[in-house]
């Protein structure tokens, strides 16, 4: 392909696609009830996946309940959620994916959500917590502008993706935004301002919470003016 995926740095790292589905509970931080994580590397001029795909059920704590409205979108029910694995057991088994000594970069549609839930549960994923993270979205909008909006669903008839049956579960979504980054770093290899990885993460990057000054979550990242996060519904899921 092109310059950014002969770079050697591109070529070092492991980018973690990753999904949370999550209950919103008035007054307290998101709480995840589901995670997914995909890993993909390129190499040999292809894409591989690194390792057996991860995805585990969370239960959430009794002050953030499956809600209708989260049931209505996910499908996933309190009483699925209530016999699934603690926070610490699920995020604790997918921090042990990752190696000491590796580079790694998460992949997320709207990476700032992600963020703010690993971030919030850091204690049991310290190793994940401290990953930067890369964003879908202002990468699509740098390299596809003009498109009628940048949620995940416009983007998959963009690249005539099949929509999967069950959207908005975690490891479905996972797997379609992992084809949209492919897709993705396709057109960035033919484009001459995304020339190496320093310039997808320029245009793309997030900082891991864990990785800024202590005044930096003053500055947290926030959707873009009228994308809300209440109950996944937000623009870009």
């Amino acid at each position: 392909m092109g310059g950014l995926t002969g770079d050697p740095a591109f070529a070092a790292t492991t980018f973690v696609v990753m999904d949370f589905e999550a209950t919103t509970p008035a007054g307290y931080p998101a709480q995840p009830i589901e995670v997914a994580a995909l890993a993909l590397r390129y190499e040999g001029g292809a894409w591989t996946t690194a390792g057996r795909p991860f995805s585990s059920l969370i239960r959430p704590p009794a002050f953030a309940p499956v809600t209708p409205a989260v049931t209505a979108q996910t499908g996933l029910t309190a009483e699925q959620v209530g016999q699934a694995p603690s926070p610490a057991e699920a995020l604790g088994a997918l921090d042990r994916r990752f190696a000491p000594g590796k580079q790694y970069l998460l992949v997320a549609q709207h990476a700032a959500t992600e963020a703010n839930l690993i971030h919030h549960q850091r204690q049991h994923c310290p190793a994940l917590a401290r990953i930067d993270l890369l964003d879908t979205i202002p990468l699509a909008r740098y390299l596809f502008p003009g498109l009628l909006n940048y949620r995940l669903d416009t983007r998959l008839r963009h690249f005539s993706i099949k929509h999967p049956a069950d959207r908005h579960r975690a490891y479905a979504d996972v797997e379609v935004t992992a084809e949209v980054f492919i897709r993705l770093i396709s057109a960035a290899d033919e484009n001459a301002g995304l020339s190496d990885l320093a310039a997808l993460v320029k245009i793309a990057g997030r900082t891991a919470r864990c990785n800024t000054p202590a005044q930096g979550e003053l500055f947290d990242v926030h959707p873009p003016a009228g994308e809300s996060t209440t109950n996944r519904s937000k623009a870009g899921r």
